[in-house]
């Protein structure tokens, strides 16, 4: 596993985190991309983890710690997740 970064993932409707579940994320404003999720710890419709993006080098210098980003599954808007650490340079802002 390379996490690209550590967060708090938030699900709409208690959708319950499912390990490896690959949603897509809004890391940049307008595009998507998917990322793998890893789970350390779920309470409900919350959790905290790391996500694992498929083409990180796309979206350089896009996040900073703190960032919101929104979770999508198709055109449906799942959630979000709030950034906590990033280990992957070329993401960090």
């Amino acid at each position: 596993m390379n996490a690209d970064i550590e967060v708090k993932f938030y699900f709409n409707d208690n959708r319950k985190p499912i390990e490896g579940y690959r949603p897509s994320h809004l890391l940049d404003g307008k595009n998507l991309t998917t990322g793998v999720h890893h789970y350390y710890t779920t309470k409900g419709p919350e959790a905290k983890g790391t996500i694992e993006f498929i083409a990180p080098e796309y979206f350089p210098k896009c996040l900073t710690v703190g960032s919101i980003v929104d979770m999508y599954d198709g055109s449906n808007k799942i959630g979000f997740i709030e950034i906590l650490k990033i280990f992957n340079p070329i993401l960090e802002k």
